[in-house]
C-alpha cells in the first residue's frame, strides 16, 4: 500500500471518529437527551385520525439512536405503529417477572397561553438548571429515566435474575386504547404474569402543605376512577332580535353553576387512612393526634383537606367543567348547548351513583346525560408486599430525608389496562418537584430541574436492580 493511500485510510477513520464523537456530543448528557425528547410534538387526539403520528415515529427514531445499546440487547416490539415494548430477559426462567410502564405522548399547549411559558412549550430549553418543556413531568421523563437507567446497567454488564418489562404506549392522555391496551393484549398473548408493576404517578413533593420541612414520597397504591359526562340541553333558537326567555346557554351554565357550588361530600379512603397514619410520627401537634387516631377525626381531617386545592382530589370526587360548545354565530341563539364535566372518582364511589347526584343537583329533567363508562379499574395495592418495598427502598437510597407513605394518585393513568397482569400495580417515577411546580403538568411551565431527573434515572436503576434480584 503506497503512503498516500494509508494517509487516505487515516484521514477517513480518523474523520469518522471525529464524526462519532461529534454525533456522540449531540447528546452528551442525559438532560439533554430529555430536552431533545420535548422537542418532538408527540400530541395525542381523542379522534386517532385527527393525531399527526409523524412526531411519534420521528420520536421513537430518536430513542433508538439515543440509546442504541438498549435497543440491540433487550427484545423490542413495535405494537400498532407507535406503542413500544422492551423486554429483558431474566437469567432464571421461572423467577418471576417486573413490568414497568410509562407514555410517550404529551397533552398540547392551551391556546393562548404560549406567552405564559417561561420558554416556549417543545423547545427542549435547559437553563438555570432547569429543563423546560412539555412531557419532562408527563411523562417523557418517565421513558427516558427508564430507557438511561437500563442503559446503565447493560454498560456495567448486569443481568437481572428475573424478566423485566418495559411497556411504553403512545395515547394514555386520550385512554390508552391503541397503547397500552394494545401492549396488554400482546402481553397476554405471551403468558405474562408479573410479580408487581410500575406506572407514572407518584412524586416526591418537596415544599408541601402537609410536610413542608421534609421531602414527601407518596408511592400510589391506589388511583381514582374516571368518568365524563355530557350534558345537554335542546330548545328554542332563532334570530338574536327575538331572544326566548330561557335560552339553552343559559339554562345549561345554571345547571353548571349548581354542579360548582356543590361539590361531592369529603371522606377519607383507605389509601389516605394509610398515608395520613404514616406521616403522623413526623407532623406537629395537632394534626400528629389526629393522624393517629382517625376514627374519631375522620370528618375533620377530611373537611380540612377539602380546604386545600392540592389535597381536596384525596378526599373529594372532583368535578371539573372542561368543556362548552353552542352556537354557530353572534346573533343566533342556538338551539343547542353541550357540556362536558370530568369526574374523578373516589375508590368505591360507582358511576351511577356520580350521575345520581348529578342529576339531583341540577334538578333539571329537561338536560339530559350522556357517558361511555369506564373499566378496569384497578384496586388497593399492598402496601406491605415486596414492591412497595423495593419503590421504598430505592427512594431511601436516593432521598434518605424523604418521607415515604403510601398514597392514592387523584388522577389516572394506563395502570388499568393491566389490571390482570399483575399482582399489585404501584405509581411511581420518582421526580423530586416543589409543590408549586406541580401545577406544570397538563398546565403552563412545566420543567423539572437536571438534579431532579438524573436522581429520577437513579432511583429507577435501583427499583430495576433490586426489584429483579
Amino acid at each position: 500500500m503506497t503512503t498516500s493511500k494509508i494517509t487516505f485510510h487515516v484521514v477517513i477513520v480518523f474523520a469518522s471518529w471525529l464524526s462519532l464523537l461529534a454525533a456522540t456530543a449531540v447528546h452528551a448528557s442525559p438532560a439533554e437527551r430529555l430536552a431533545e425528547a420535548v422537542t418532538f410534538q408527540t400530541i395525542s387526539s381523542q379522534d386517532p385520525e385527527q393525531t399527526d403520528y409523524a412526531p411519534f415515529q420521528a420520536f421513537n427514531a430518536f430513542l433508538r439512536t439515543s440509546y442504541p445499546r438498549v435497543f440491540t440487547q433487550l427484545q423490542v416490539e413495535t405494537i400498532n405503529d407507535y406503542s413500544l415494548l422492551f423486554t429483558w430477559p431474566g437469567t432464571e426462567a421461572q423467577a418471576g417477572s417486573i413490568l414497568f410502564t410509562a407514555h410517550t405522548d404529551v397533552v398540547p399547549v392551551e391556546p393562548g397561553t404560549e406567552d405564559d411559558w417561561t420558554h416556549p412549550a417543545f423547545a427542549g430549553v435547559i437553563a438555570d438548571g432547569m429543563i423546560y418543556g412539555r412531557g419532562t413531568l408527563d411523562d417523557k421523563v418517565g421513558v427516558l429515566s427508564l430507557l438511561e437507567a437500563v442503559d446503565t446497567l447493560l454498560a456495567e454488564g448486569y443481568q437481572p435474575r428475573k424478566t423485566i418489562v418495559l411497556a411504553f404506549g403512545h395515547d394514555e392522555e386520550v385512554s390508552g386504547l391503541h397503547g397500552a391496551a394494545a401492549l396488554a393484549a400482546r402481553l397476554r398473548e405471551q403468558g405474562r404474569y408479573f410479580d408487581w408493576m410500575v406506572d407514572e404517578g407518584g412524586l416526591v413533593v418537596s415544599d408541601n402543605p402537609v410536610l413542608p420541612e421534609k421531602p414527601l414520597a407518596m408511592i400510589n397504591v391506589a388511583e381514582k376512577g374516571y368518568l365524563t359526562l355530557a350534558l345537554t340541553v335542546a330548545g328554542e333558537g332563532g334570530h338574536s332580535s327575538q331572544p326566548p326567555a330561557q335560552s339553552t346557554i343559559g339554562r345549561l351554565s345554571r345547571a353548571l353553576a349548581r354542579l360548582e357550588q356543590q361539590p361531592f361530600p369529603p371522606r377519607l379512603v383507605a389509601p389516605v387512612d394509610l398515608m395520613l397514619e404514616t406521616l403522623a410520627p413526623h407532623v406537629e401537634q395537632p394534626r400528629r393526634f389526629a393522624f393517629a387516631n382517625l376514627w374519631l377525626f375522620e370528618g375533620l381531617v377530611a373537611s380540612q383537606m377539602a380546604e386545600d386545592r392540592q389535597t381536596a382530589g384525596m378526599v373529594q370526587t372532583t368535578t371539573a367543567l372542561t368543556m362548552f360548545n353552542a352556537g354557530v354565530k353572534e346573533n343566533v341563539v342556538p338551539q343547542r348547548a353541550e357540556a362536558k364535566v370530568n369526574f374523578r372518582l373516589l375508590p368505591g364511589t360507582t358511576v351511577d351513583s356520580v350521575v345520581a347526584y348529578v342529576r339531583d343537583v341540577i334538578d333539571d329533567p329537561g338536560i339530559s346525560i350522556d357517558y361511555l363508562p369506564w373499566e378496569n379499574r384497578p384496586g388497593v395495592a399492598d402496601h406491605r408486599a415486596e414492591g412497595f418495598g423495593v419503590i421504598a427502598n430505592a427512594v431511601s437510597a436516593v432521598y434518605p430525608d424523604a418521607v415515604v407513605v403510601p398514597s392514592l394518585l387523584v388522577a389516572t393513568t394506563d395502570t388499568r389496562h393491566y389490571v390482570d397482569l399483575a399482582d399489585n400495580q404501584y405509581r411511581f417515577h420518582g421526580m423530586q418537584v416543589p409543590a408549586a411546580h406541580t401545577s406544570g403538568i397538563h398546565g403552563t411551565d412545566e420543567k423539572i430541574s437536571v438534579a431532579s431527573f438524573e436522581n429520577t434515572i437513579l432511583i429507577a436503576q435501583k427499583m430495576l436492580r433490586e426489584g429483579a434480584r
